[in-house]
């Protein structure tokens, strides 16, 4: 057992029951200043992280837990978001009624529980990891206990969470009945004989199932509209990209760390067409949305359909280009519900015609919001669009088995410039402003969007440092 492996997430739990005996003592009117503390805190384990360095893995927990690229890699993506989503908790948490410092520390929990799940290397490891991010968003989802929409919003993601969990732990139990270890290696090591047991295929299916709902893909994809749309701005962001890049790791660790690799061969129709349905789903759907969390969790739905094109390509590649998707999706997903949080806090609705003026109210909110919705688009030279480029080229390097999902791919980015474009309308051509008056953006989130949009033009314009971090990290899968 090397427990000192586990040093960034001890570091984040620890701080979590900390805070959470801080708000104890903390006057009423100085609580929401705790979020400034637990960002301080993220951001120094974000500082200790970049100097580790990892070159070979390295297990703790009788192999349980694995240190490798992959898994760093994803630390510091979850730290980068952990400190964005409490900075804007402090901002939005004069709408949170009561247990402000509570928030804090279950953002704290849920970070702790993702950093886990990129080091999972056992079965028992990724149930425990992505058991804690589940239950702690139940409670985030609904925590504007005084908002009805907010209360539905929980129940429906606990309702199909606890689906998504029955229907992982059986199939993790029948993949254990059926081979005897639980561990990934060991499994990897089974080879070829697992791609004709049936009970093994069957329960290997249910946990891609129950993955397929922390990532939003079909079949399991119907909950992020509606959760997208009750839940308090800073939990949804934190929902949109953490708990989403939690999924995608752990299905990669699943499919190429574990399975056979003659079984993950033998689905890539299976997995071309779930990347299919999901694109078509989500942008399908977002069309006739007018409320803009909705249209970002049908747009969330779509981007998990361009991502499994990438896992769908079985290559070194094809993960690599999923990586460096997703570190272009952190930051304009961020930017995007940070301008909302901040430019709808006196308005009523979230109706898209809410933007209305926004250039004139805060120019700086409207580059930011209009950056992103570009970058989601997947025009260039943001980051959005260099990674759709990486993830189709990544499926035509794989042959002509993959140009039918490959042109629907191309199909959904055309429809999603219809409703992406419909936000750029409404800001800088929607009429007259439903409020008038400047908007007014705090310092902390004048530099979270600052760091944001940087993010977003540095990945499109200078990929080459980024594509080669996240093709060192996905060279710690087996192919």
């Amino acid at each position: 057992m090397n427990a000192s492996l586990m040093i960034l997430e001890l570091a984040i739990l620890a701080g979590g029951v900390v805070f959470l005996l801080l708000d104890l003592w903390t006057e009423p009117a100085r609580k929401h200043l705790l979020g400034y503390g637990a960002a301080a805190l993220v951001a120094g384990v974000l500082l200790w992280s970049l100097r580790l360095e990892v070159t070979d893995p390295q297990l703790a927990f009788n192999g349980m837990y694995v240190l490798d690229p992959l898994a760093l890699f994803f630390k510091r993506f979850f730290l980068v978001a952990g400190v964005v989503v409490l900075l804007l908790s402090v901002d939005y948490s004069d709408r949170i009624k009561t247990g402000i410092g509570e928030f804090y520390s279950l953002v704290l929990f849920a970070l702790a529980g993702m950093m886990l799940a990129a080091s999972a290397n056992d079965f028992m490891m990724l149930f425990v990891s992505i058991e804690l991010i589940t239950v702690t968003f139940y409670v985030l989802t609904s925590f504007t206990r005084n908002r009805f929409s907010s209360l539905e919003a929980g129940t429906k993601y606990l309702i199909l969470g606890a689906l998504s969990s029955g229907l992982m732990v059986y199939g993790i139990a029948l993949v254990f009945g059926s081979t005897g270890t639980m561990k990934f290696p060991e499994l990897a090591a089974k080879g070829a004989a697992l791609a004709h047991q049936k009970l093994f295929l069957v329960g290997a299916l249910l946990v891609v199932s129950g993955l397929a709902f922390k990532i939003a893909a079909f079949p399991l994809q119907v909950w992020a509209p509606d959760v997208y749309q009750g839940s308090p701005a800073p939990a949804t962001a934190f929902l949109a990209v953490g708990s989403k890049a939690a999924g995608f790791v752990l299905l990669l660790r699943f499919l190429f760390g574990a399975l056979p690799h003659e079984v993950t061969a033998s689905w890539t129709v299976v997995l071309m067409s779930i990347s299919a349905v999901t694109i078509l789903y989500g942008n399908l759907c977002a069309l006739p949305q007018r409320n803009l969390k909705r249209i970002l969790g049908y747009s969330s739905i779509s981007n998990a359909g361009y991502m499994l094109l990438g896992v769908a390509a079985i290559s070194q590649a094809g993960s690599a280009a999923v990586l460096y998707y997703l570190t272009g999706y952190l930051f304009t997903v961020l930017a995007a519900f940070v301008v909302l949080s901040v430019a709808l806090r006196h308005v009523e609705g979230e109706d898209i015609s809410s933007l209305a003026g926004l250039h004139h109210r805060s120019p700086l909110l409207a580059a930011a919001l209009t950056l992103s919705t570009v970058s989601l688009a997947g025009i260039p030279p943001l980051a959005g669009f260099f990674g759709k480029f990486l993830l189709l080229k990544s499926a035509l390097e794989q042959g002509p088995a993959y140009y039918w999902p490959v042109g629907i791919a191309v199909f959904g980015v055309v429809i999603s410039l219809y409703y992406y474009f419909g936000v750029i309308r409404a800001i800088y051509w929607g009429g007259t402003a439903p409020s008038e008056g400047t908007v007014p953006v705090s310092r902390p989130m004048q530099l979270a969007l600052w760091a944001c949009m940087a993010g977003m033009l540095y990945l499109g314009l200078f990929p080459a440092l980024p594509l080669d971090l996240a093709a060192r990290a996905a060279a710690s899968l087996r192919f």
